[in-house]
């Protein structure tokens, strides 16, 4: 008997990240881990076959640390998917809206929930991510204490629903990647096709202009373009890039072609299906 297949995300169960390789993976086991290091690490040591990755949020912006990772790691894109993020105010059981006085999630979830904080004068407390208040919640047994979570966490820790969809904005989507040891591209003209890649711009004068030219007439429509440092040298500059389009298309073919010209680096991170949220 062959054992189940698993997949890692970061955080505590009951994680977005967890809530989103449940639903595209619901046969696999699910692999916690502290840190996006962590997870990169169990893929690549086997302990696990694929991770889900946020990578973009419709609020937040990128998700930087990812942008360091995934250059180096030597694991490739297979797929994508959004989640519409959904935050619940949830209690121990027996406790009411009223009771509550503090209230617990990650940092950035408390940003997105402000109104319902001001709206009943609430004390945010920080915690490492939005699965691990609603732990620290149940654990603490205190109907003072609430959590903003996501739904699945109520489940895990056993928490009763005070208040559903708290958020401040109802487009808040997260972008998931799955990233695997084994580079699998999908086949060129059976659907729509995401092409992410790295480079290296030439240090030379309108070098990232030149470079960007040949998908422009080439008609290649890019939907991401996004600079980081590397290695701390305010010289040497890494783009990660996405676009519409399979590589073995004639368009992005020379594109990519035109790319090498101008610059020092080219990587494929991936080649896969682009996820129906985006039409």
């Amino acid at each position: 008997m062959t054992s189940p297949r698993r997949i890692a995300y970061q955080g505590e169960p009951g994680a977005n990240s967890h809530q989103v390789s449940r639903q595209h993976y619901p046969d696999w086991d699910t692999l916690p881990c502290a840190s996006f290091e962590d997870v990169f690490a169990a893929v690549e040591a086997r302990e696990a076959d694929l991770a889900m990755i946020p990578i973009d949020n419709s609020i937040a912006g990128r998700v930087a640390d990812i942008h360091h990772f995934l250059p180096g790691s030597g694991l490739h894109i297979v797929a994508e998917h959004f989640l519409r993020i959904r935050f619940h105010l949830m209690g121990v059981p027996g406790a009411t809206l009223d009771q509550v006085r503090t209230v617990h999630s990650h940092v950035h979830a408390l940003g997105q929930c402000r109104k319902i904080i001001r709206e009943h004068g609430l004390v945010p407390l920080i915690s490492g991510d939005t699965a691990g208040a609603a732990r620290e919640v149940a654990e603490a047994a205190d109907p003072t204490q609430a959590a903003i979570s996501p739904p699945l966490a109520a489940e895990i820790y056993g928490l009763e629903i005070l208040a559903e969809d708290v958020e401040d904005e109802d487009h808040n989507t997260t972008r998931f990647v799955v990233l695997s040891r084994d580079l699998v591209q999908a086949p060129a003209g059976d659907g729509p096709v995401v092409t992410s890649f790295i480079f290296n711009v030439r240090n030379l004068p309108a070098a990232l202009y030149k470079a960007l030219g040949g998908f422009a007439t080439n008609g290649v429509n890019m939907t991401k373009l996004e600079s980081y440092m590397v290695g701390g040298h305010f010289s040497a500059t890494q783009f990660l890039a996405e676009v519409d389009g399979h590589p073995d298309d004639p368009g992005l073919a020379r594109a990519l072609e035109e790319l090498a010209f101008f610059t020092t680096e080219v990587k494929v991170l991936g080649v896969y299906p682009a996820d129906p949220f985006r039409s």
